[in-house]
């Protein structure tokens, strides 16, 4: 079988991408932005940001252009009659919007562009903090980082940004008004004061409500998801009128509740449309009293109009996207919780060979809302090379210590030393194909068997051969329509829970890693599985691994050189396995 048939990553296709760096030293002159891992990634971003002003100073003053315009006709060419003026006005006219055209595309080609490279700049960093999050059982919603962040991007892009860059031209806007006459500012003012109202009213009426149906669709998603996994065990028990009874309360309360925060909205939309559309016809008119009191020119009556329009647009558009920018400011307060409270891990460590011996100093291991620690205070040496085997009652904690020698357990106190340095200083990346796991619930990822075998690595077809044939799985492989190269999705109808366990045993020992944790590795095996989980195991130890294996079968101990007893988290032995050559049962010393 050649390589190409296999159908592994390519190296070009992983990590031919780099990141851009973020300023990892903060600027005294960053102020605000300098306090948080994503305040200073958007204080990379102002010079970008400047420009953006820049070009909207142009915009915004090109926007009295109509305005001029119309005071010019009005006030001028109509009282002349000249064409000549007339037609010299308009050519300025079709220039000033043909420049205000030209900065409304550069900012908006600016800000897209810096919406991409702001995504660039965070994703590996919230990529690796959501990870690091889900593994310490801080984050209920493993998504949520990454749609935080895709919001952000499109916040930057969207109508919102330009509002809040566009909001402080309305003063220049009002010093217009005024200038025409003081009753057109003050009137314009007293609008604008009304929509925020609006705005900021509409918010704490409806946002409550909101939260409340969210909440309860979130909850209804999650109990249908729940149930569908289990869809054979609901089947065969005839449950599925049960739960959909459960589920159909849980969505008329969802419904209810959305219903009820549409109607409000809906109705302080409507007011707000009311108010919008009768302003500009107020407007209109004081401005026609002004004209007829001879206050201001027919022109000015007309350019009042659209001047209005020009000072109340940034504030039109913060009230129609108010409920986005509560949305962002919760979503950068969550996204930003997340990267500080998960940094980069300072693992400088990388170790020139991983022999894999591992060192138990007070290993103290806990859980959230359980009081009693799982395990308390271990201390035990494992010499590289040996297999230990890890018995004892349900409960006793072997589960949490696998993880614990793998320094995955999120709450632990003293030390997990491999080769003689702490296990969260190694670089994850120089470790992690040193490190071998089964865990009890196999999961399979996205992706063809090879694929997964393989890590997702760009590794040679052998390896990946190499590692099925000495778990027995090989042939069955074959045996499938496209081989090596079958979808999990489409191969886990026909994959039994033995099989599946032995592709997860040929990913564990891929590249013969030094270090190898096995969680009840025959629990889904017949006796062909177990002989080849027993022919592996003795493999690893020719070749010098370590190698711990959870285990409940008294004939499984005959692999192992040593056996390691935990009751109630604690180590109660921890004993050598004597091999007698006239019995297949060990016997074990003390």
């Amino acid at each position: 079988m050649s390589s190409n048939s296999i159908g592994l990553p390519a190296p070009s296709a992983l990590g031919a991408a780099t990141d851009p760096k973020v300023n990892p030293t903060p600027s005294k002159r960053g102020g605000f932005f300098e306090r948080s891992p994503l305040g200073r990634c958007l204080w990379t971003f102002r010079r970008e940001f400047f420009w953006v002003c820049v070009f909207s100073f142009f915009t915004n003053v090109l926007m009295l252009t109509p305005t001029l315009y119309m005071l010019q006709v009005y006030d001028r060419v109509m009282l002349s009659g000249n064409e000549l003026t007339l037609a010299a006005l308009t050519a300025m006219m079709v220039f000033f919007y043909a420049v205000m055209g030209f900065a409304e595309w550069v900012r908006s080609r600016l800000l897209v562009r810096a919406g991409a490279r702001f995504d660039e700049t965070l994703n590996t960093k919230v990529f690796e903090a959501t990870f690091e999050a889900r593994l310490s059982g801080t984050n209920r919603n493993p998504l949520q980082p990454l749609g935080d962040l895709t919001q952000l991007r499109q916040f930057l892009t969207g109508n919102g940004i330009f509002a809040i860059v566009d909001t402080p031209w309305t003063v220049v806007y009002l010093a217009v008004l005024f200038l025409m006459h003081p009753l057109l500012g003050w009137a314009s003012i007293a609008f604008m004061l009304i929509q925020l109202t609006l705005a900021y009213a509409g918010h704490r009426l409806t946002s409550g409500r909101y939260r409340v149906a969210q909440e309860q669709a979130t909850e209804a998603s999650n109990y249908l998801q729940s149930k569908l996994r289990n869809s054979e065990t609901v089947e065969a028990l005839g449950m599925m009128g049960n739960l959909r009874r459960q589920w159909l309360d849980l969505q008329k309360k969802q419904l209810a509740s959305q219903a009820d925060a549409q109607e409000l909205a809906r109705r302080l939309q409507s007011f707000t449309k009311f108010i919008q559309y009768m302003q500009q016809s107020l407007i209109l008119a004081l401005g026609a009293l002004l004209a007829i009191d001879g206050q201001i020119s027919a022109g000015a009556m007309i350019a009042c109009n659209a001047l209005m329009g020009n000072a109340l647009r940034p504030i039109g558009t913060i009230v129609q996207t108010w409920k986005q920018f509560v949305d962002i400011r919760q979503a950068y307060t969550r996204l930003d919780e997340v990267l500080m409270a998960n940094p980069a891990r300072d693992a400088t460590h990388e170790g020139d060979e991983v022999k894999g011996q591992i060192t138990l100093r007070h290993l103290v291991a806990t859980a959230q809302g359980r009081e009693e620690p799982i395990l308390k205070g271990l201390d035990a040496e494992f010499v590289a090379g040996e297999i230990v085997a890890i018995v004892g009652p349900s409960g006793a904690g072997k589960s949490t210590l696998a993880r614990c020698l793998l320094g995955i357990w999120p709450t632990t106190e003293g030390q997990v030393l491999l080769d003689g340095q702490p296990i969260e200083s190694w670089s994850r990346d120089a470790l992690g194909p040193n490190l071998g796991y089964l865990p009890q619930d196999i999961e399979m990822f996205d992706g063809t068997i090879a694929e997964n075998i393989a890590r997702f690595m760009p590794v040679e077809a052998a390896a990946v051969i190499e590692a099925a044939t000495r778990t027995g799985i090989h042939d069955m492989i074959l045996r499938l329509p496209k081989g090596y190269d079958t979808p999990m999705g489409e191969a886990g109808n026909f994959l039994s829970g033995g099989q599946k366990q032995r592709i997860g045993l040929a990913r564990a020992i891929l590249g013969d890693p030094a270090l190898v944790v096995l969680d009840e590795p025959n629990a889904n095996l017949d006796d062909i599985g177990e002989t080849a989980l027993l022919r592996t195991v003795a493999q690893l130890k020719e070749r010098g691994k370590t190698v711990f294996m959870i285990v409940h079968q008294q004939h499984m101990l005959a692999a192992a050189d040593r056996v390691l007893v935990l009751e109630n988290g604690q180590i109660t032995n921890f004993v050598k396995v004597e091999r007698r050559a006239a019995s297949t049962q060990p016997a074990i010393q003390s």
